[in-house]
C-alpha cells in the first residue's frame, strides 16, 4: 500500500502551456545517444539505407520514411500533452505557429504577449480542473456513504467506530500488530467500480512498512488482524485518501478503497513518531 508519503499532495501541474514541443528536441537528442564519442555518420550509407526501406525505417503502413515516422510520433508525444486542453485550442492555428517558428519568420506574437496569453489559459484551466474535481469530489462521497450504508448491513461484514468496514476471509491464529510495528502483507487494492489501482501480488513481492507510515484506515485494519490473517477491508475517504484523492494518481477524490489483506509477518518495532 503506498504511504501517504509516496501519494502526497501534488501542486497543480499548468502553471502554464508549453505544450511540449520541446519533446522534439528531446527526441532528436536521445536518437544521437546510441552514438559512442567520437563516432561518425556515414550520410550516403544512412540516405542508401532509408532509400531500401532498411537501417532505422520501420515497416508502418503509411508511414513509409524515418522522417514520417519520427514526425508521427512526435505529433502523438505533443497530443498527449494536449489531452486536457483539446477543446480549448485550433490546431490549424498551433500548425501556423509552428510552422513561422520553424522557418524562422516573424511570429504574430511577441515573448510579452505570448506569456501574458499563456498565464491567462493556465488560470483558466486550472480552475476548470478544480471545478471538475470538486463535482467529481462530491459525488464520491455521495455514492461511498451510500454503498458502506448497505454493504455494512452484509452478513459477516463488521463497522468499527471509526466508519471502517471489515471482514475476515481467514482468521490467522497469530499475535496483532502493534501501531509501532513493522508489517509485512500482501494486498490487493480496488476502487467500488472494481478497477485495480495496485497489487503486491501482480509484483510477486510482499511489501513491509511502519503501520504508522500508511493511511488511517490501514493502521485500524491490519491492527485488527492476527498474523495469517486475510481480510477484505472498505476504507471511508476520510480515512484512505479524503477529497483530494491522488492528483495525478490513480485513486479519484472521495474514494472508497477496497482492500484484500493478508498479513504474513510482524517485523518488530518501526520509527518513533517525529524520527
Amino acid at each position: 500500500m503506498p504511504t501517504h508519503q509516496e501519494f502526497r499532495l501534488m501542486k497543480p501541474f499548468l502553471r502554464h502551456t508549453a505544450l511540449a514541443l520541446a519533446v522534439g528536441s528531446l527526441v532528436l537528442f536521445a536518437a544521437g545517444c546510441d552514438k559512442k564519442p567520437g563516432e561518425k555518420t556515414d550520410a550516403a550509407k544512412t540516405e542508401t539505407a532509408k532509400d531500401e526501406g532498411k537501417g532505422d525505417v520501420k515497416n508502418i503502413p503509411g508511414l513509409a520514411t524515418e522522417k514520417e515516422q519520427v514526425s508521427y510520433m512526435i505529433g502523438l508525444d505533443i497530443a498527449k500533452s494536449l489531452e486536457m486542453a483539446k477543446d480549448e485550442i485550433d490546431l490549424n492555428t498551433i500548425n501556423k505557429a509552428m510552422k513561422t517558428a520553424l522557418a524562422g519568420e516573424k511570429p504574430l506574437m511577441d515573448e510579452k504577449q505570448a506569456a501574458e496569453v499563456r498565464d491567462s489559459f493556465a488560470q483558466k484551466i486550472q480552475a476548470k480542473q478544480i471545478a471538475k474535481m470538486m463535482a467529481e469530489a462530491k459525488k464520491n462521497l455521495a455514492d461511498g456513504e451510500a454503498f458502506l450504508a448497505s454493504n455494512g448491513k452484509k452478513p459477516g461484514v463488521v463497522t468499527t467506530a471509526s466508519g471502517l468496514q471489515y471482514q475476515a476471509l481467514t482468521e490467522g491464529k497469530g499475535a496483532k500488530p502493534k501501531p509501532t510495528d513493522v508489517v509485512r502483507v500482501h494486498y490487493k487494492g480496488t476502487l467500488l467500480d472494481g478497477k485495480q489501482f495496485d497489487s503486491s501480488y501482480e509484483r510477486n513481492q510482499p511489501v513491509e512498512f511502519p503501520l504508522q507510515q500508511v493511511v488511517p484506515g490501514w493502521q485500524e485494519g491490519i491492527a485488527l488482524m492476527p498474523v495469517g490473517s486475510k481480510y477484505k477491508l472498505w476504507i471511508p475517504a476520510k480515512l484512505g485518501y479524503g477529497d483530494k484523492g491522488t492528483p495525478g494518481g490513480p485513486i479519484p477524490p472521495n474514494s472508497v478503497l477496497v482492500f484484500e489483506v493478508e498479513l504474513l509477518d510482524i517485523l518488530g518495532g518501526g520509527p518513533k513518531p517525529g524520527k
